[in-house]
């Protein structure tokens, strides 16, 4: 192997086992920002040695093993520099002799409830949405500051600011980086799963800018939804929202039309839904729905599942889609979701009867200024006839929307409207 070609296995290995190693180490050193640094000395050592003595059989052993040994070192000179007379030594002496042990023994476990702990810390709700999805990004998916502040349109000074005040947190709260168990991993559960679908959705359907959607965040949420289904292989709803992303992540090709605009679902073309994702979808949902799996993302991964099965559009299941609304909305009830059952029920029961849902919820604060709600009236509106009236709710959303893409989408509706 050239050096070259030692160089890139030496980094391919690192991009893939860095989420690992800051695990580990962060479990043994207690600090995000040490073991990131820990991790890459790691890499710097690995590049100096490797192509001299070649790759390792093991080369994430490697690296977690040269890590540690030098946490080891580190707590060695801190101790000789806390020594300040000999019974505190002693002292001292015996504290890091089990701590040395505890570190020389972990060194080979297994780092699957390592990194499970690593991604429970990461999406604390001790921190705030914002700053959990870019510790997330940081920390589990490797994406460096840059990225992920163009990724959410925000400067890099804010995403960097952010993430060092979400390490100040963590610590401050004294936060260990152990998988909880029992009730307590089930009562933070729930935000692990906020936190990477908030991600994914921020790809999917971009809140701001001039993109529609952006893909590399739909990937990036995907790719986190599957470490975190590889470590909890029986729990339905990480099976459930594994598969929701799956599934709405195969519609992308279709998404966007030549023009750039919003192609609406009823119309996407789906010969372009990538079908290997679909099928990963479907496997995941299959898994969820064997463990019982009746929560929100099991449930909305079901309702994805009806338009992948359909062929054609007009062979969508919508009176399914509009009972699974019904369960959705007694186990996750919210505004949203009372518009998304509307949507469903105007499509298996007619305009007439999305309207009828969706005046009642037309007063809900957290749709006052919704651009979906004007628009989905609108489309209510523009297929039962009442075209003037669906004009005036589409340009209403789209003076609501921050998408540029999404505003033009809107804007053409309204045209169509005559």
């Amino acid at each position: 192997m050239t050096a070259g070609e030692t160089h890139q296995a030496i980094e391919a290995t690192f991009r893939i086992e860095r989420a690992r190693l800051i695990a580990g180490l962060a479990r043994l050193v207690r600090n995000i920002d040490r073991a990131e640094e820990l991790a890459q000395d790691a890499l710097v050592i690995a590049l100096a040695e490797w192509p001299r003595t070649g790759v390792p059989a093991n080369p994430g052993a490697w690296l977690m093993t040269t890590a540690k040994r030098r946490a080891i070192d580190a707590i060695r000179r801190d101790k000789i520099r806390a020594r300040k007379h000999e019974e505190i030594a002693r002292d001292l002496d015996g504290a890091f002799d089990g701590a040395a042990e505890a570190i020389e023994a972990s060194i080979n476990h297994d780092l699957g409830d390592e990194l499970l702990g690593l991604i429970f810390t990461a999406c604390h709700p001790v921190l705030s949405a914002d700053a959990r999805a870019a510790l997330t990004l940081r920390v589990i998916g490797g994406l460096a500051t840059d990225e992920i502040a163009r990724a959410f349109l925000s400067s890099e000074a804010t995403i960097a600011q952010r993430i060092v005040r979400a390490k100040k947190t963590i610590g401050k709260a004294g936060l260990g980086f152990e998988t909880p168990r029992g009730a307590e991993r089930a009562a933070r559960l729930p935000s692990v799963l906020e936190v990477i679908y908030l991600i994914f959705n921020e790809g999917y359907a971009a809140t701001a800018g001039d993109d529609p959607v952006r893909p590399s965040l739909c990937r990036e949420a995907q790719r986190l939804g599957r470490i975190l289904a590889g470590l909890m292989p029986a729990d339905a709803e990480v099976l459930g929202l594994l598969a929701l992303m799956e599934i709405q992540a195969s519609r992308l090709p279709a998404r966007i039309g030549q023009d750039g605009a919003l192609v609406p679902l009823t119309e996407q073309s789906r010969a372009r839904w990538d079908q290997l994702l679909i099928r990963r979808g479907l496997d995941a949902l299959a898994r969820a729905e064997a463990l019982g799996g009746d929560g929100p993302y099991a449930l909305q991964a079901a309702l994805a599942a009806c338009h992948a099965r359909a062929r054609r559009a007009a062979d969508t299941d919508w009176a399914r889609i509009a009972a699974l609304y019904d369960r959705l909305r007694a186990v996750m009830p919210s505004p949203v979701v009372e518009l998304n059952r509307a949507i469903a029920h105007s499509m298996a029961f007619g305009p007439a009867a999305g309207l009828r849902l969706v005046d009642e919820i037309a007063d809900a604060a957290a749709l006052r200024n919704y651009a979906p709600l004007p628009a989905a009236r609108g489309d209510f509106l523009f297929r039962a006839g009442r075209l003037a009236e669906a004009r005036a709710e589409f340009e209403a959303a789209a003076k609501l929307t921050r998408n540029a893409g999404e505003k033009a989408f809107l804007i053409a509706r309204a045209n169509a409207c005559g």
